[in-house]
């Protein structure tokens, strides 16, 4: 346990890898990945396991103790203090990318190379050219009349919503989108929201910024268990129902209507995290859920995938009812999202420069998806694909032969391929005695009485999530190669 969480420090420059070590070991304590309590391999056993001087080790156990991480007793060994109090660990698709892969298959980034310099150079000399002096001022915290504008076209064009200019907020990504309704839930009473497991790590983590606690409510070929969401007893539920994250299931059309009658029976809120819809492959784009009932279902996408996360732009299209709410609080956080961005996006949008980067993503991602299957198809035959062909990654379930997966994980590691499991993407479980826990826990009764399979796969699977949008062809190609060498030596 201890050596696989130092795995990647070890393999740092000689002459950083002891600071890393100590930063690994570190963190593994604050995140309590290491309990309180628990007993470390002694410095001659961890430095063998992980291939680095013995003083290496010794070292990292006497900063840490002197810091309080650590406590040792003569002949008694080196356990984790309960010094810190360990905070839950950040959400994983939020955490920085591995540094020094050589291969990096980690999903949740698009081909920043991609982003239109020239267009978006051109859009903002336009815009400096044509804003008036009074649009610099304090914008409406809703967002630009003209973006609004242009974003509701936008979306009922491609993504089918019923877009009001006036219930459209201009916000910094889906993550403030999410941490905006939470508070207004919060505010409204709402003390827990149910998310799909597995699902986005993120989702758990924004919420509990807003004082409001996650359900876990399983999948099952379809989508979300409806079953296991009515007798979990929330009242809002996070979905992403286009594209699943991560299974990469699109919600059937009767598993979309359940789950609109269900919020309709509890006067519920479905919030619609529409991260990668625009990306679908193989036919068109399934239309947002929240064309079907704008009054109960709340909106969320942005420009991350499509251009760059770190433009930090997205929309919130939310029911009639909670509007005021909504722009009272994005009031109170920020003031507004600022105006030059916002005119530079609404002119991007209105020339068409929006729709042909969309057109160049989704050629670009497509040859990158299916060169990623190929390679799969080469190196690891026997492997399942399962999803649908939209987005920016895939499910890989590879043969146990190559397993288990702690061990193939570990080996790909070792050789510089940066992965992630689909276990990373299930929701830890609130703890006992707390309604969280007693929704969760009636969640998952519902699920096992309807044979609901929650998509996590059987005993021995290696389940990987891949993301190959940031990969050129040529680098996917390479990445599979390494990967296989590393499992099959």
């Amino acid at each position: 346990m201890t050596s696989e969480l130092l795995l990647h420090a070890a393999s740092a420059p000689a002459r950083s890898r002891g600071r890393a070590l100590q930063a690994a070991l570190r963190e593994a304590v604050r995140s309590g990945r290491l309990a309180v309590g628990t007993r470390l391999p002694s410095s001659r056993e961890l430095a063998a396991d992980l291939g680095v001087s013995r003083g290496l080790i010794t070292e990292a156990y006497e900063q840490l103790t002197a810091e309080g991480y650590l406590r040792s007793g003569r002949g008694a060994g080196t356990w984790v203090g309960d010094a810190v109090r360990a905070t839950r660990p950040p959400a994983r698709d939020l955490a920085p990318r591995p540094v020094g892969a050589r291969a990096d298959f980690v999903p949740g980034t698009p081909d920043l190379s991609m982003f239109p310099r020239a267009a978006w150079s051109a859009a903002q000399r336009g815009v400096l050219a044509e804003l008036a002096h009074p649009e610099l001022g304090y914008p409406d915290p809703r967002g630009l009349p003209r973006l609004r504008t242009a974003l509701a076209e936008l979306l009922a064009r491609r993504r089918g919503v019923v877009a009001d200019p006036e219930r459209i907020v201009v916000v910094s990504g889906v993550t403030q989108a999410t941490t905006l309704l939470g508070f207004v839930l919060h505010a409204r009473g709402v003390r827990a929201v149910g998310v799909e497991d597995p699902g986005s790590p993120q989702h758990a983590e924004l919420y509990a910024a807003a004082g409001v606690s996650t359900v876990p409510v399983p999948l099952d070929d379809e989508g979300l268990a409806v079953g296991a969401l009515r007798a979990s007893g929330v009242r809002a539920v996070v979905t992403t129902p286009a594209h699943q994250f991560p299974t990469g299931v699109a919600y059937s059309a009767r598993r979309r209507a359940e789950l609109l009658d269900w919020a309709r029976s509890v006067d519920g809120l479905v919030l619609e995290d529409d991260y990668d819809g625009d990306f679908r492959y193989d036919r068109a784009p399934v239309g947002a859920l929240q064309g079907l009932d704008p009054d109960h279902v709340a909106y969320a996408g942005s420009v991350s995938k499509s251009l760059a996360p770190g433009l930090r732009l997205g929309w919130l299209l939310v029911p009639e009812r909670l509007v005021e709410e909504v722009v009272a609080r994005k009031r109170t956080l920020d003031l507004g999202h600022p105006a030059l961005d916002q005119a530079l996006f609404a002119r991007f949008v209105e020339r068409g420069d929006y729709d042909r980067q969309l057109r160049r993503c989704r050629r670009a991602y497509r040859e990158r998806r299916d060169a990623l299957l190929d390679a799969l198809r080469e190196h690891f035959p026997g492997t399942e694909v399962s999803g649908i062909a939209a987005g920016l990654h895939v499910i890989a379930a590879l043969p146990e032969r190559y397993g288990p997966q702690e061990r193939f994980l570990s080996e790909v590691a070792s050789a510089g391929v940066a992965v992630r499991p689909l276990s990373d993407c299930r929701h830890a479980r609130a703890e006992a005695g707390s309604e969280a826990a007693a929704a969760a826990a009636a969640a998952a009764a519902a699920a096992d009485e309807a044979g609901a399979e929650g998509q996590s796969g059987g005993k021995g699977d290696i389940r990987l999530v891949l993301g190959y949008a940031h990969l050129s062809p040529a680098r996917i190609r390479d990445g599979v190669r390494m990967m296989a060498a590393a499992v099959t030596h």
